[in-house]
């Protein structure tokens, strides 16, 4: 399959980095216990496959699956000076009203493990991340390599499932903004690192920004007494986060955010309720290039928000579920991509072609944001990518 046009990301047919692993590795790692070096030549082999899929199918954002990983945000807040991972974690640390963790409780789990600020932050000047990248470069020509994507975890990802106060001891830092400083600075480093090891395309996966549309979590936070400020004015720290962590990346790095309700065991959401209410500030204000939105069920709200995507913005709108194996009518889902476009052309005072270029269509989520994943079984995946690039294809026809 050959392109003619918009050859860099955003891509107009798009995945969201976790894929479906292969059982053999799941065995080795789990019922196993393999160890590292044990596992390594399973790893390679299961992202040749992974990868070799992705081409066939023909996407151009290529990710490794996340097969290294045992859920998707990875290993760098671990790898940080100042930040420890503890196993089996006290519950009385958590806000029990954020989705995630709600949702545990719910289901009789608990966090297995967490991290927590013992100390300052600190990025060691070693990336748990490139390595990743050098081996998809060495699965790709050199001209493809821009086109690897790489997903992150949030800066805000070990901040708002603590209880205020808990997310780092007072004696180190005496406020939010110390804190979100020194993460700040880490993720500077981080993507530093990875631009000069060749990356270009970097996708940030953050469930936490949309909990913010969750009327649950938003009643839990008021009632909670504990909390010295408003969850608006977390958001709004938020999003200054953000544009810090990012404000170095050169003019050639992408940088997008995907949003979404949760992935957990049986394909299970986290949160439900629409973008209307952060719209404005995360559209606005946030200096990102590309939004990844979650829009398979109403639990998402409706495509009004993103009249206020600015022009210089993009949306990949994930209409195609993830979560379960049924296919979606392509011709509805078409549909749904012009609803979008004609809102976004409504809001912004464009035509609906123009509308379009800045969107691109994608399953709303990863396909095992856990390292179990969702219920359905790796051709199902494949069902589901290929519908993706065929909808992507009749919608932006000779396009990436």
């Amino acid at each position: 399959m050959s392109f003619s046009l918009h050859r860099c990301p955003p891509f107009r047919a798009e995945h969201l980095g976790s894929l479906k692993r292969p059982q053999n590795l799941l065995d080795a790692r789990y019922k196993e216990h393999k160890s590292s070096a044990e596992l390594a030549p399973l790893e390679d082999r299961a992202i040749q496959d992974i990868v070799k899929t992705q081409l066939d199918l023909g996407f151009c954002g290529i990710s490794d699956g996340e097969y290294r990983r045992h859920m998707f945000w990875g290993t760098f807040w671990p790898a940080l000076e100042g930040m420890e991972e503890i196993q089996n974690p006290p519950l009385d640390t958590f806000r029990t009203y954020v989705p995630d963790i709600a949702a545990f409780l719910e289901s009789g789990h608990q966090p297995g493990e967490s991290v927590y600020c013992v100390g300052k932050i600190k990025h060691t000047g070693e990336s748990t991340y490139v390595s990743q990248v050098e081996y998809l470069k060495k699965l790709l020509p050199k001209e493809r390599w821009g086109d690897i994507k790489l997903t992150m975890a949030a800066p805000n990802w070990y901040h708002l499932r603590y209880v205020d106060g808990k997310a780092y001891p007072k004696e180190v830092y005496a406020s939010d903004k110390e804190y979100f400083a020194d993460v700040a600075k880490a993720y500077q480093v981080e993507l530093d690192i990875l631009y000069k090891a060749g990356l270009r395309n970097v996708q940030i996966d953050d469930p936490n920004l949309a909990y913010f549309c969750s009327e649950k979590m938003l009643d839990g936070w008021k009632e909670d007494k504990s909390n010295t400020i408003s969850a608006d004015e977390l958001f709004d720290l938020y999003i200054q986060l953000y544009n810090d962590c990012i404000s170095q990346v050169p003019s050639d790095m992408h940088i997008g955010v995907h949003l979404c309700r949760g992935n957990f065991v049986n394909s299970r959401h986290f949160s439900e309720g629409g973008y209307d209410r952060i719209a404005t500030k995360l559209f606005q204000h946030m200096n990102v290039h590309t939004y990844y939105l979650e829009y398979d069920t109403p639990r998402a709200g409706g495509f009004e928000p993103l009249a206020h995507l600015p022009k210089n913005k993009n949306v990949i709108l994930g209409v195609v579920t993830s979560k379960f194996p049924e296919l979606e009518d392509k011709e509805e889902l078409k549909k749904r991509i012009y609803d979008a476009a004609d809102v976004m052309a409504k809001g912004q005072g464009e035509s609906r072609e123009e509308a379009l270029k800045r969107c691109g269509v994608s399953p709303q989520c990863g396909f095992a944001s856990h390292a179990e994943g969702n219920l359905i079984d790796i051709e199902g995946m494949k069902k589901k990518l290929q519908l993706v690039r065929q909808v992507a294809d009749e919608v932006w026809p000779g396009e990436a």
